[in-house]
């Protein structure tokens, strides 16, 4: 599974308080969580309305059912646009990524598969929990684009040059346990256990100074000073969106055979 055809029906997003922690689903199980633009919006929103309530001090970013996090863009839906030549659809701004300008700390409960932009919403993420039977994955050379989310910039810092190349270039994905070793987890728990294991983490954080949690991390994000980085990508992404093979990929997905590339 790398990837969903749309469902023509709205996805959700959803918030739960539960004292200091504000709790984010991705909620379109049936469609292994794959984000549509209105998700993507909405997502927006919540974590706008977290970062400014005063008495939220960390978020957990986990998605509905045991199948999945997040299966990234809705092939149906987001990535046509994009390569349409709407990239603003879903990067609006080219120096912002995924929770890039969010200081509040955010702990994933990653459930199930986290591929393709579910990866890159995780790669915005600070502390990860994932399940055992949990698979990780950027596919996009394979339908002839690139995830072009932050992943070229993110996955460098985090998990370093050749774990990072792996993922990049090969579009396979590795299971829990490797997604361990190369550090793009921090822990893994059977499947039962992983958001309540993201959730006495986050209760933990939220004991702390909440000030002093903000500062470290923001000390932490800025210091990497991405946005020149970010903006690099975006341009480079919407050339490769421009290609015949960008188009060419996601349809030989949607419909089921092998792409004909022809390297234009």
């Amino acid at each position: 599974m790398e990837g969903v055809v749309a469902e023509r029906q709205p996805g959700a997003v959803t918030l739960r308080r539960e004292g200091a922690v504000a709790v984010v689903t991705l909620d379109r199980p049936a469609a292994h969580n794959a984000f549509t633009v209105a998700m993507l919006r909405r997502l927006e929103e919540l974590v706008a309305e977290v970062a400014a309530d005063d008495d939220l001090h960390v978020l957990v970013l986990t998605g509905a059912g045991t199948r999945a996090f997040c299966a990234g863009a809705d092939l149906g839906e987001l990535i046509p646009q994009m390569t349409a030549g709407a990239l603003d659809v879903g990067l609006p701004d080219p120096t912002r990524r995924f929770f890039s300008e969010f200081v509040k700390p955010i702990v994933a409960a990653v459930n199930g598969a986290c591929l393709a932009g579910g990866l890159e919403l995780l790669l915005g993420t600070d502390l990860r929990v994932a399940a055992e039977h949990a698979v990780f994955g950027l596919p996009e050379v394979r339908w002839g684009i690139v995830p072009g989310g932050g992943s070229h910039v993110r996955l460098p810092q985090q998990i370093g040059w050749p774990a990072a190349m792996r993922l990049l270039l090969t579009g396979e994905p590795v299971d829990a346990a490797e997604a361990l070793r190369m550090g793009l987890v921090g822990e893994v728990v059977a499947a039962e256990r992983v958001l309540p294991r993201a959730m006495e983490l986050a209760a933990t954080i939220a004991g702390n100074a909440p000030v002093a949690v903000r500062t470290a991390k923001e000390i932490a994000m800025r210091a990497l000073a991405n946005e020149p980085r970010f903006a690099l990508e975006h341009a480079l992404t919407a050339r490769v969106l421009a290609t015949r093979d960008a188009r060419e990929g996601p349809a030989a997905f949607l419909e089921k055979r092998p792409p004909r590339y022809e390297n234009r």
